[in-house]
């Protein structure tokens, strides 16, 4: 394994590691205006959701790498402490793109990349009317994290209201992942699209208690069959089959052509019945995935 020191790295260095490594990031396209009513547009993957109770964002406008200057973002939000967060998806990620083009002070980002303005309702930015979600912010602090080539300034910022297009809702009224088509920054020029096929849920374990990685057996632990996302789900059951269960198993069909087929075999047949067990978790069956590997 590479292992780098980071104070052995120049920024540039460190840039290209951390932003390939830390991947993928949602981008905040963040409209700011300064108090002579400039208003500016830039986009930003130094960005998430921190806190819900207040609703918080937070996002980062970095001093530069090259030259250590410090953008009309940052600058806007210092003078006047207000922005809208608007959300990037797929529809619009080249003008997004286009809007992080380093014109000078005074230059409208919205005209130059094509974007429609539309007024806020609490805060002085206006909003980018094609995103599919806007959030009108306040800033409640900007941290500088240092002064130097690359250092970031986190803006935390207030979500006060939120516009959603209704097209990428659901029958409940609630953001459908699938229709709303997010886009994400990689490293580079690298960008990930959020697509149905790339989407999958993860049961999470909150309201039940996981039996643990631990509790399965040294040799399904050890397996060379099954992943550590194999592992993870097995964990993730609540409760250890039953001798009567797991006993009732050697009964299915597949199950049965493997113990018949690999009498005296131990190895192989051990083998196979990971195998047949990778096969029903990945349909799904994990409480019978356990019953054959407790076989």
């Amino acid at each position: 394994m590479l292992t780098l020191n980071c104070e052995e790295l120049s920024p540039m260095q460190l840039q290209n590691y951390l932003q390939y490594a830390i991947a993928p990031r949602p981008i905040c396209l963040a409209s700011t205006i300064d108090v002579d009513g400039n208003v500016n547009l830039s986009p930003f993957s130094f960005f998430n959701l921190f806190s819900t109770n207040p609703p918080v964002c937070i996002f980062s406008p970095a001093r530069r790498v090259r030259d250590n200057t410090t953008k009309h973002t940052l600058d806007n939000i210092l003078e006047v402490g207000e922005c809208v967060v608007n959300i990037v998806n797929y529809a619009m990620v080249q003008q997004t793109s286009l809007s992080s083009t380093e014109y000078g002070k005074g230059v409208n980002e919205f005209e130059k990349a094509g974007f429609s303005m539309e007024v806020s309702h609490l805060v002085k930015p206006p909003r980018v009317a094609e995103a599919p979600v806007q959030l009108e912010c306040v800033i409640s602090q900007v941290i500088p994290l240092g002064d130097q080539h690359g250092a970031g300034n986190l803006v935390l910022a207030e979500i006060k209201l939120i516009h959603i297009k209704e097209d990428i809702l659901d029958a409940e009224g609630k953001i459908d992942q699938q229709k709303i088509d997010l886009v994400a920054r990689l490293g580079g020029n690298w960008y990930s699209r959020v697509t149905p096929e790339s989407l999958f849920t993860v049961p999470k374990p909150l309201t039940t208690l996981g039996i643990g990685v631990d509790a399965l057996p040294i040799s399904v632990r050890q397996s060379r069959v099954l992943s550590g996302n194999d592992l993870g789900l097995l964990g993730n059951l609540e409760v250890l089959p039953s001798d009567e269960e797991i006993s009732e198993m050697q009964w299915n069909t597949n199950v049965k052509d493997i113990l018949d087929a690999t009498i005296g075999d131990a190895a192989n047949r051990e083998r196979e019945l990971h195998e047949f067990a990778k096969e029903l978790i990945a349909y799904g069956k994990v409480a019978d995935a356990l019953k054959v590997l407790l076989l």
